[in-house]
């Protein structure tokens, strides 16, 4: 449900379905969406654009809301002197991306809410993000900021110009053609930043606030891998264990919020995001198959039961996020008084609950309490309760049912109900590999259940769209709908062995080199060919919220080759990496994505087919091949002539209970009959 204010007349924004846009609906700023009218009324009238950028679970929006675009004063000023647009971030990341891109070349830093102005060709001139209405806090406020542009833009509108041209210039594309590789060194580079600024004592990279940036997880997992280097997974663990500790993670209810506000993962910036969500369910796997740690499994088991229980739509599609703001502040549907716990849990269960999860009168944020095992040891609880362990957790899991059970009768935070194409195929993809890692069908199904949902309400002939929501399906899709949606429909292959996804896949490659790939230089631009013309299209690598479109593209693309035995598509992932040389030579631990795609040629990595006329025998290969880790491994198992031919071509046994070909540097060794020699070669 969206919640609207209490002016009475709304604004333009009242005809969207954005629930960001709706939000602000009934400001009495004279906001208009992103689009023609408005910059055809710049031109007219040849005044400022102001543009403002987030999404409706940003807590500091909230704030900016507040203080300005419900501020008559404010308000007045805009729409005197300005034309104002409101953009979704989630909803048009092509827009969000360029002008993030000229505020942290600006300012050395970005994020949310994004505010700029602009020359009525949508060239920027001044780029900021959280404005207050009044300079305070170090920053600069509405009130100075917007007479000072104004006056600049009607008397100086020369150096208005200047400034707009460089900023302009220094987004632009590049356009020259490397012959340059991307060193297998850079790797290395990579990994010594992420050990230099590591957090020893409570893991995680540099000190607050603390984001989960599974992306770098994902990145040591495999080069733990390639290595066999002790430090990566070191790193991964010790942030895994601290996350799964902190506040940071909902020991109530579950599922992790967007980021810490302190160094010790206590203090969450309250709002849920599918995406973290998606690619920290995937980290903990990945993390399992390596260490086969109990608790990691855990937390996969109690993320999807929470995206289950809150994030999925009747049909099977996953919302976006949850507000981390209700009743007017933020957190509040996540907090606890010891009291509180007191009553709901009776004396006996209410001590033990309190001292395990730091729970106290004084509390440990803003006077409340945020459930957490930062500094518990649950062996040491048993001991001082004089309790068996198991008897201790089955006692805390009693407790955490009934503390759920109350929390469910307050205010809920507002949820974004779009159900945006990329997010859905970060999650069907981490869904999909965990229902197989943990040989989970229900996870597997909610994940098939989306790509459902996706396949019949968001494909148009033959492109994708990027959002659904109350029915309507709209904007044409960016490259992260494609290559987020890509490693969704291989790690359905990859689960489930059914071809249709595999065809999906090949699908959407075809797609993405037809409508997407710089043909001159390599890799992919972020819109489609046939997208509306903002100031640049633009192609970037760097991986920033979300992982790389292109990073992840280039993995995928390549795993694809070798399962449809596709030299072709081979030879153009590798002149996608190096198309982006110049981009990993100045900020190596910033393309981490396309950095495991690199080595990927490395490893180089086994194609195996798994045949045979028995069916128990081939599943059980199978099962041992997704319960460990091979993230450069495919494999295939024949049920007919109908797979990808270059594959499987000579490799279907029918004559034996078994026959499994092991491939590597295209050269296939002889077929393995008995499973434990397979498990050996492996």
């Amino acid at each position: 449900m969206i919640t609207l204010h209490s002016n009475t007349k709304p604004n333009r924004l009242i005809h969207e379905k954005s629930p960001y846009l709706l939000q602000h609906a009934y400001n009495p700023v004279d906001w208009y969406p992103w689009g023609e009218e408005a910059f055809e009324k710049a031109k007219a009238e040849n005044k400022p654009i102001f543009v403002s950028i987030g999404y409706s679970t940003c807590h500091w929006c909230h704030v900016m809301e507040r203080e300005s675009f419900e501020d008559e004063e404010v308000a007045k000023f805009l729409n005197d002197h300005f034309v104002s647009i409101k953009v979704d971030r989630e909803e048009r990341p092509d827009i969000d991306s360029i002008y993030m891109d000229v505020c942290i070349k600006q300012n050395g830093e970005g994020g949310w809410p994004l505010n700029g102005f602009l020359m009525p060709d949508q060239t920027p001139f001044y780029m900021g993000t959280y404005f207050p209405k009044e300079s305070k806090y170090g920053r600069p406020g509405m009130m100075d900021i917007l007479p000072q542009l104004h006056d600049l833009y009607v008397n100086n509108p020369e150096k208005i110009k200047d400034a707009g041209e460089r900023m302009k210039y220094a987004i632009q594309p590049k356009r020259n053609r490397t012959e340059e590789e991307v060193p297998a060194h850079y790797t290395q580079f990579s990994f010594t930043y992420l050990s230099q600024t590591f957090d020893p004592h409570y893991g995680g990279f540099a000190t607050s606030p603390k984001f989960p940036t599974p992306g770098q997880l994902l990145f040591l997992l495999r080069y733990y891998q390639w290595k066999k280097e002790d430090k990566a997974l070191e790193m991964v663990e010790k942030t895994l264990n601290s996350m799964a500790d902190g506040g940071i993670y909902d020991h109530i209810g579950y599922g992790f919020a967007r980021y810490s506000t302190d160094e010790i993962w206590l203090v969450p910036h309250f709002e849920k995001m599918l995406y973290d969500n998606a690619l920290l369910m995937m980290a903990y796997t990945e993390a399992y198959q390596v260490t086969k740690n109990e608790r990691y499994k855990e937390i996969v088991f109690q993320t999807a039961e929470f995206i289950s229980r809150e994030m999925t739509s009747p049909e099977g599609g996953f919302y976006s996020a949850i507000d981390a703001d209700s009743e007017g502040a933020e957190g509040t549907y996540y907090l606890w008084t010891e009291d509180e716990v007191y009553e709901l849990l009776g004396e006996d269960d209410a001590d033990i609950f309190t001292e395990v999860y730091d729970i106290s009168q004084r509390g440990n944020f803003e006077g409340k309490n945020i459930p957490n095992l930062v500094e518990t040891d649950l062996g040491e609880m048993a001991e001082e309760f004089n309790l068996p362990i198991e008897e201790l957790k089955q006692r805390l899991e009693k407790s955490r049912i009934k503390l759920l059970e109350a929390r469910a009768k307050r205010t809920y935070p507002h949820l974004d109900d779009k159900i945006l194409t990329s997010w859905n195929g970060l999650c069907i993809a981490a869904l999909a590999k965990a229902g197989a890692v943990f040989a989970e069908p229900s996870f597997t199904q909610m994940a098939e259940r989306a790509e459902t949902f996706i396949r019949e309400e968001l494909w148009k002939e033959d492109f994708l769209l990027a959002r659904y929501r109350e029915g309507e399906a709209k904007y044409k899709a960016y490259l992260d709908d494609y290559a987020f949606l890509l490693w969704g429909y291989l790690e359905l292959h990859q689960s489930t062995g059914s071809i249709g996804y595999l065809r999906q896949a090949q699908t959407l490659s075809n797609i993405l080199h037809q409508r997407f790939e710089d043909k001159d230089i390599g890799g992919f631009y972020f819109t489609d060919e046939d997208a509306e013309k903002l100031l640049i299209r633009e192609k970037t690598v760097l991986d920033g919220a979300l992982p790389s479109g292109n990073g992840i593209a280039a993995l995928q693309l390549w795993r694809l080759s070798k399962l449809t035995g596709d030299s072709e598509l081979m030879k153009k992932v590798e002149k996608m990496i190096d198309a982006f040389s110049e981009e990993a030579a100045v900020y190596t631990s910033g393309v981490l994505s396309l950095l495991s795609a690199r080595i990927a040629f490395e490893v180089g990595g086994k194609e195996i087919v798994i045949s045979g006329n028995s069916s128990e025998e081939q599943q059980e290969v199978l099962k041992r091949l997704q319960s460990e880790f091979h993230p450069y491994d495919v494999w295939i198992v024949t049920t007919n002539e109908s797979e990808p031919a270059a594959l499987i071509e000579g490799k279907v046994v029918n004559d034996r209970p078994l026959a499994v070909f092991i491939c590597e540097n295209s050269v296939c060794h002889t077929p393995v009959h008995n499973k434990n020699e397979v498990f050996e070669q492996l």
